[in-house]
């Protein structure tokens, strides 16, 4: 169970009993010190002591199919505690200039790019990235930032006394007590942060941003991107079409533990996909996109016929509808995707009616309600309920027609 991506030792005992009892210690001393209160202690409190499994998804659309390594972190002593860190974490991330934050975000930057003479459009992508991102790094970053004041408003938001050390000490132990089940054997990873847990994506795309800032300013001018946008470890890039491997080379000499690897694809024909966008080059340097699928897409959704709400089965319209409209930059190219978007449904069993539902609410705009929440009202909790077909939906008729009768 070791490799170049995927660092393992076998364990000969389970160590959820000593992990349990550090984590314990971190926490009671956060209680004790007043830095959280005993409703959150008993909130990360690890009650659950399962032992997190790992299991691996093919990259179809890969060559070879290589495996996905996940880690199932549910019901584990730490999950929780990652869940909060994730939280904690999350408003640090996304600052960048060089963040895409979704595709819609891109597509809007995108149509106002013109490519010049000699450049092309380039993507490049760490190999194995979660398991690669040395922890030591992540915590100095982590540590910088919180201390330049990145605890301050989480604190008193939540009425907590929270150190940046304290943070970093939970972090510290989080990813790097990462153990699994696999075939009935017990490994601990020895290298990097695991996929599945909660806080990992924060801490990948944390070293991400670090790794970005220090490759863009220290590149050399004859290789310097004039475009870097990043989703997490996926980078589209306008550069010079001689200097990608100069740029290649330089990329891979940034981090010094020497573990992250970039590979990179060039455009073909004029096009390259990013996310779920085909970005194309005009003759003229100018920026048209389209709806990318992978070869690997079956066009297989939420068939109509399955026992679901109907509010998600035209939830599936809508956002197939609405990434559509927000992606695609001609007209006419959004019209063939309506047309390959409808056959789709109906292959899935959706009825004219549907999409003639869903079409009309996207065109009436939305009336916006003026009525003011009343501050004193306090939830008393929440109740889900088991969907059960007709059942469902009359208790919600019902409930809406108790709650119009309220003053």
């Amino acid at each position: 169970m070791a490799s170049q991506s995927y660092a393992t030792d076998k364990l000969t005992t389970d160590p959820t009993p000593k992990y349990k009892k550090k984590l314990v210690g971190i926490l009671s001393r956060l209680v004790s010190e007043e830095k959280i209160p005993k409703v959150k202690y008993k909130k990360l409190y690890p009650t659950a002591e399962n032992v997190p499994r790992l299991y691996c998804t093919p990259k179809n659309h890969k060559q070879g199919a290589p495996l996905r390594p996940i880690v199932d972190y549910t019901a584990t002593i730490g999950y929780e505690t990652s869940r909060w860190l994730a939280d904690i974490l999350g408003p640090m991330v996304g600052k960048s200039i060089h963040h895409a934050v979704n595709s819609k975000q891109l597509a809007e930057e995108m149509v106002n790019v013109v490519i010049e003479e000699g450049d092309i459009l380039n993507s490049h992508d760490v190999v194995s990235l979660f398991t690669c991102t040395p922890i030591h790094k992540v915590l100095e970053i982590v540590r910088e930032r919180l201390s330049k004041g990145g605890l301050k408003d989480y604190n008193k938001t939540q009425g907590f006394n929270l150190a940046p050390e304290d943070v970093v000490e939970l972090l510290d132990f989080i990813l790097s007590t990462t153990y699994f089940t696999f075939r009935d054997k017990i490994y601990r990873q020895r290298f990097g942060a695991a996929m599945g847990s909660p806080v990992s994506p924060l801490a990948a795309n944390i070293f991400m941003e670090y790794l970005e800032e220090a490759a863009i300013a220290t590149a050399p001018i004859t290789c310097k991107p004039k475009l870097w946008k990043r989703y997490v470890d996926d980078i589209l890039e306008i550069v010079n079409k001689d200097a990608v491997p100069q740029l290649t080379e330089h990329l891979n000499k940034i981090d010094d533990t020497d573990s992250i690897k970039f590979t990179y694809e060039q455009e073909k024909d004029g096009q390259i996909p990013f996310l779920d966008t085909l970005i194309f080059r005009r003759d003229d340097g100018t920026i048209k996109l389209l709806v990318y699928r992978k070869a690997t897409h079956t066009d297989q959704y939420l068939n109509f016929n399955s026992h679901h709400p109907l509010h998600q089965k035209l939830g599936v319209i809508r956002t197939l509808m609405d990434r559509k409209n927000r992606i695609i930059t001609e007209e006419s190219d959004k019209e063939a995707e309506d047309t390959t978007i409808k056959k789709a449904l109906h292959t899935c069993g959706y009825p004219p009616w549907s999409i003639d539902k869903v079409t009309q609410q996207m065109d009436t705009p939305k009336q916006k309600k003026n009525k003011k929440k009343d501050d004193t009202i306090k939830s008393k909790g929440m109740v889900v309920i088991p969907y059960v077909e007709g059942f469902q939906n009359a208790l919600q008729e019902h409930l809406r027609t108790i709650i119009s009768r309220q003053p």
